[in-house]
């Protein structure tokens, strides 16, 4: 068992899904790795069954886990935009691995994301 900042993992693997476990947080990581900047609602709209609240709580976990941060860019209407840090950064790895994996088992089931993925959007 490992222990650090009060809480007890299993193993390494264990230590990394505290940051990025759950449906929204690997999906938001990897969109603000590809896009670089996004708003809170192009996030939303790239995340199609995500609840506002939902979001939200993913964002602030995210930003508070030193993975993103966010940057105010008006107060009214009240606009933010949010980016991957650099500690966020050196997860690039995984996204593109998770991504490519994604993209050869699509292939193998019949679906060209790459040549298609306009039709994804």
């Amino acid at each position: 068992m490992i222990s650090l900042h009060n809480k007890t993992y299993t193993c390494p693997v264990d230590v990394t899904l505290s940051f990025i476990g759950g449906k929204w947080k690997l999906l938001i990581l990897s969109h603000l790795h590809r896009f670089e900047k996004k708003g809170f609602s192009e996030i939303r709209d790239n995340l199609p069954g995500v609840s506002e609240k939902m979001l939200s709580q993913q964002l602030k976990e995210l930003e508070r886990d030193k993975l993103i941060e966010k940057k105010v860019l008006s107060a009214k209407p009240f606009r933010v935009e949010y980016s991957l840090t650099v500690f966020g950064r050196s997860l690039s790895p995984l996204y593109l691995f998770i991504s490519e994996w994604g993209i050869t088992y699509l292939k193998e089931n019949g679906i060209d994301y790459v040549k298609d993925q306009a039709l994804y959007k």
